[in-house]
């Protein structure tokens, strides 16, 4: 059994946020309020718990020292409204690795807040992280902010975590080439790295030290070979997005959070992030990564015992359900739902449609995955490509999901929506099932060999083996406050026979087996 390590408690209690990340305009109040408040009744809408929201250094301080929180307020009322949570996320020094939202006093200023510059000794559209000014000037407003928001919302809650910079790992180089930097590279690699990297004997790192020829010191070229310039660059963002975590994290102690771009090539510095970023407590990955296969890599890779899995942006494919059953995940974000708009309080437009139903399944069974995560018994249901049915292997019985509606005797509630089925199937104990999810049921039947002539099943007429069984009972029904199942209807006979079957408006459904 493994650990889960919550960062997000709302209330007391393990709290797992489930929702979508909005656009950069969106939180920009002072032009158009409306469209937030569509964000959040897009949240409403997929059943989601929580928003990622961005805050603006260039809205926050448009002039050095003069703080406007104008725009925070707004999306705290209306997270409130909606009894949403939110996650804050600092768009400042880097947002995708540019200045992009720093304010006009600092962009005009390169002679104090320093540029990147390319290897021909032109600036570039980012700020330097060699530069003090800069990162002094960054803390100093983040901090304002975060002892803001302890006035502001300390005994609500509603903000249970921030992200601290966007994506600040993406650069057009490896390096940055300006004097200072040049200074840096050239430098002796920290001793500090030295030991922790031999202190790990392990990773990617490690490798990279290893296949340069394992020297004991020297410039980040001499240990590194070709991964000097990543790894030199990893280090000095790290350190000084860290410096910024730690003056917020001493004004107001919320879960602070990194964002890594493009991370199927960026998991090879996570033991940098890690290492050099103790005032962080995650390091998120954007799983913008459609194969499941290399999907599930990254996630393996940040899945860490020091570092729980936690995805600030990603497609909003099924595959999220293998980073919850597999990998631990502590909450999950789609990017792009703010794309998608919500008309009235039910319609949205065709494309946001999974995206929803993913949300609602994982909704319904957050009681569960905060109870069953690590233990081994959540399974992610997704329909393989070109495949009808998904096969599963659970403690005392053999599982078979079917998907769409090619079974001419299911007849589902509501027209299919031609996704892929996907889904979540919980064994809480021997004889107890619940799942929930879209396009997809659930037939179970006892293991061979069978203790009695007649096999138990959640069907009786189960299309895979041989045999009639029997089941206690099949309910549909929502997981209460306290983690408990309230059966809100009941089905029997021929709504057993083609499985247990699961559609996003109907919630959860409890399947109770027999063994007798």
């Amino acid at each position: 059994m493994a650990e889960v390590k919550r960062l997000f408690i709302v209330d007391g209690k393990p709290f797992f946020p489930v929702g979508a990340e909005f656009l950069c305009q969106t939180g920009y109040s002072a032009r158009d309020e409306a469209e937030i408040e569509e964000a959040f009744k897009a949240i409403k809408t997929a059943k989601g718990n929580a928003g990622e929201f961005p805050v603006f250094w260039d809205q926050v301080e448009p002039l050095e020292g003069k703080y406007d929180f104008s725009s925070v307020d707004t999306l705290i009322a209306l997270a409130r409204k909606y009894a949403v949570k939110l996650i804050l996320v600092w768009f400042a020094t880097w947002k995708n690795g540019t200045m992009d939202f720093a304010p006009a006093w600092v962009k005009t200023n390169p002679k104090r807040f320093k540029r990147e510059q390319a290897s021909d000794g032109k600036d570039i559209w980012v700020l330097s992280s060699h530069c003090p000014a800069t990162i002094e000037a960054d803390k100093k407003v983040f901090t304002a902010l975060c002892k803001y928001l302890k006035v502001k919302d300390a005994a609500e809650h509603t903000v249970i975590g921030l992200q601290v910079e966007n994506e600040p790992n993406i650069t057009e180089q490896d390096h940055d080439y300006a004097p200072d930097a040049t200074a840096v590279f050239s430098s002796a690699v920290p001793a500090h790295l030295v030991s922790l990297m031999k202190a790990a004997g392990k990773g990617d790192v490690y490798d990279a030290w290893k296949q340069a020829g394992g020297k004991e010191s020297g410039t980040w070229t001499e240990l590194f070979g070709q991964a000097a310039g990543t790894i030199s660059h990893t280090w000095s963002l790290a350190t000084c997005i860290d410096a910024v975590a730690k003056a917020g994290k001493a004004a107001y102690n919320l879960p602070m959070i990194i964002n890594i771009a493009g991370p199927a090539v960026d998991y090879k510095v996570l033991d940098i992030w890690k290492w050099f970023t103790p005032n962080i407590d995650m390091i998120g990955p954007d799983l913008y990564i459609r194969d499941a296969k290399q999907y599930n890599f990254v996630a393996a890779k940040y899945a860490r015992d020091d570092n729980p899995l936690f995805v600030p942006e990603s497609f909003g494919g099924p595959n999220m359900l293998y980073a919850i059953a597999d990998y631990n995940c502590i909450g999950h974000f789609f990017g792009y739902l703010h794309m998608n708009r919500v008309y009235g309080d039910t319609m949205v437009i065709p494309e946001s449609i999974q995206k929803i139903s993913l949300i609602h399944c994982v909704s319904a069974m957050i009681p569960l995955i905060l109870k069953y995560q690590g233990t081994g018994k959540i399974q992610a249901v997704i329909q393989p490509e070109n495949e009808e049915v998904q096969r599963f292997d659970f403690e005392g019985y053999t599982g078979i999901v079917e998907f769409g509606d090619w079974r001419p005797a299911y007849v589902p509630r509501n027209p299919p929506d031609n996704n892929r089925g996907a889904g979540l199937v919980v064994q809480a104990s021997r004889n107890e099932f619940y799942i929930a999810g879209n396009n997809c049921r659930l037939h179970i039947n006892a293991k061979p060999p069978y203790d009695k002539i007649q096999a138990p099943k959640v069907t009786a007429r189960w299309p895979y083996g041989i045999g009639v069984g029997y089941t206690i009972s099949i309910e549909e029904g929502h997981l209460n406050n306290n983690g408990e199942f309230v059966a809100d209807r009941r089905r029997n006979g021929d709504e057993t026979y083609h499985g247990a079957w699961v559609e996003p408006s109907i919630g959860v459904v409890r399947v109770i087996m027999c063994d007798c």
